[in-house]
């Protein structure tokens, strides 16, 4: 595994079309609108591009844990059901790569969005529960709601959740006025806050992508108005 590089990976996610701008107005999952987007789903659908992808997360996690900057994980885990290939296929080369793999060592966890209704709670809620140090990882994190509930479960079901990370932060503040970092944070494990990291930021790629598709100046105002009310800082596209 390689080390992450922060402009190859935007690289990436510019020319792989995962954001992009709407001339209609798009209403996302927690009732905002906007005019721009970043959709994870035409790399997670793609065997290439998601070869890619798992090399960036690969290699950002091993310059992590290089820099202390967090515990290297024994399970990658994916927030249903948006990361969950992504999460599944993360933690078999991951576990493949660690030092002294055998049986029993690592698990091949994925989560179950909607439980079983009987058994025990490693059945009813994950199809392969997590164990040991475990990474949440996820695709695009608004103002982290899906992440926190898996979160919320893993917690609840004994598993030690050791930070979280996120392939697109939109940068948003939540209802409350909160990022999606101090969100996260407010969970807990081991007395700790539980830290959320991303590959990119949206407000980091618009540049790139209006240069791309070169937009009115009408849609650029848009943006920034969005940015204006729902942001975690002011953004400027020009």
């Amino acid at each position: 595994m390689g080390g992450f590089n922060q402009q190859a990976f935007n690289s990436f996610v510019v020319d792989s079309d995962v954001v992009g701008l709407s001339e209609t107005m798009i209403r996302l999952v927690s009732g905002r609108e906007c005019n721009f987007y970043a959709n994870w789903r035409v790399v997670l659908n793609d065997v290439a591009l998601m070869d890619k992808l798992i090399g960036f997360v690969l290699g950002y996690i091993e310059d992590q844990v290089a820099q202390g900057k967090m515990e290297r994980p024994d399970t990658i885990y994916g927030v249903p059901d948006a990361a969950t290939k992504l999460g599944v296929l993360l933690q078999f080369h991951w576990a493949k790569s660690s030092p002294g793999l055998a049986r029993g060592t690592h698990v091949l966890a994925m989560g179950r969005k909607q439980p079983k209704e009987h058994g025990k709670p490693e059945d009813r809620f994950f199809v392969g529960m997590p164990k040991g140090k475990t990474l949440v990882i996820e695709d695009t994190s608004t103002t982290g709601k899906s992440v926190i509930e898996s979160i919320d479960l893993l917690l609840e079901s004994g598993v030690e959740v050791i930070g979280s990370l996120g392939l697109t932060n939109r940068m948003e503040k939540t209802n409350d006025g909160l990022s999606v970092e101090q969100a996260i944070a407010s969970r807990e494990c081991k007395g700790k806050p539980i830290r959320y990291q991303a590959l990119s930021t949206l407000p980091g790629l618009l540049p790139e992508i209006c240069a791309k598709l070169n937009p009115s100046e009408d849609m650029k105002r848009k943006i920034e108005a969005y940015y204006a009310q729902y942001g975690v800082h002011p953004v400027k596209v020009a």
